[in-house]
């Protein structure tokens, strides 16, 4: 069946780094675009970041720019995100998600993220 694991949560101190990493089987991965949402209390959820199917073209929220990098691994079919610089309102939850369509869009569970002194 379809899986989608994120791991790499954690709490950080401002400045500080983590590295989220989703883990996916049971769909063919080299063709799903790979994305990372996040939401935090009482927002909404916010794409964060994406990465097209062979790893060429990527894109991030003006929020995360230059702090955040995607990556993908069609190998090991995995994707990560390096979240670097960190700031107390990247606290979030932070979900994976695998993308193809509407009918081809799949979920992890979330991992949480903290950032606070």
């Amino acid at each position: 069946q379809v899986q989608v694991v994120e791991s790499g949560g954690g709490r950080v101190q401002p400045g500080g780094s983590l590295r989220l990493s989703c883990a996916a089987s049971g769909f063919p991965f080299s063709t799903y675009a790979m994305r990372w949402y996040r939401q935090a209390p009482g927002k909404e959820r916010e794409l964060v970041a994406t990465i097209s199917s062979g790893g060429g073209s990527r894109n991030y929220a003006d929020s995360v720019q230059g702090r955040f990098t995607i990556s993908r691994d069609n190998t090991k079919n995995t994707a990560a995100l390096q979240m670097d610089s960190l700031k107390p309102e990247d606290t979030a939850m932070y979900y994976c998600n695998a993308w193809r369509g509407v009918f081809y869009n799949y979920w992890g569970q979330g991992t949480q993220v903290t950032v606070s002194s």
